[in-house]
């Protein structure tokens, strides 16, 4: 009871005060069980999803995760600290590998790796959260720090593909790895996040023929 008291009175002022260098850590002799941590990463981002970013309370993430704020302050300090941390692990909430491996062509690699973006950004709390994620990004530094990794994974992933199709012949050496990005991930994040609307195989085996021909005329 006396524990419960002390979170009421110390974390509160944790979260007003958390976006300048002064916050300070809790601290204590408490292990970080590993249960507790999932369970507040998932409240988190169903909270995240059911309220949007601004409207994100802490206070409300420990109470719905049935865990005292200590031990959410134990973890992180602030929002901003939990999104940042959580955001660069949100691929454990989609364990999908990006390794597709070489289809013998361009489009077909293509394809593959649409197929990949496709089951992830099907995932009900990854097309809730993405929206208010990338509104939120100019009033958050932190949260555009936490997207580079990702963002950085996929550019790899992509630049492999190009690379394979240079070799092959496919495509000039000096093509723009970059744009193919562009052409690539755009639409099918349009289709599904933005628009919110299915994308069949026959619709993605389209987008991979189009982003082929796109990339190759870039």
């Amino acid at each position: 009871m006396e524990q419960d008291r002390l979170d009421d009175i110390t974390t509160p002022s944790l979260e007003r005060n958390c976006s300048g260098a002064t916050a300070v850590r809790l601290s204590g002799a408490a292990v970080k069980r590993p249960q507790i941590t999932d369970a507040l990463a998932q409240t988190f981002f169903n909270e995240w999803a059911r309220v949007g970013y601004s409207a994100l309370s802490l206070d409300a993430v420990a109470r719905k995760a049935g865990v005292g704020k200590a031990a959410l302050y134990r973890r992180w300090r602030c929002k901003a600290d939990m999104a940042h941390d959580l955001i660069s692990q949100v691929g454990a909430l989609v364990p999908i590998s990006l390794e597709s491996g070489d289809r013998g062509s361009l489009e077909a690699d293509l394809y593959a790796t649409l197929l990949i973006g496709s089951r992830m950004l099907r995932n009900p709390l990854v097309r809730s959260i993405m929206p208010d994620l990338y509104a939120a990004l100019g009033r958050e530094p932190a949260l555009m720090t936490a997207m580079r990794p990702g963002e950085a994974m996929w550019e790899r992933k992509v630049k492999t593909l190009i690379d394979r199709a240079v070799v092959r012949g496919e495509l000039p050496a000096d093509v723009d790895r970059r744009l193919a990005t562009d052409f690539l991930i755009g639409p099918l994040y349009w289709r599904l996040v933005v628009l919110g609307e299915r994308c069949t195989r026959r619709q993605i085996r389209l987008i991979a023929q189009k982003a082929a021909v796109a990339i190759a005329v870039g």
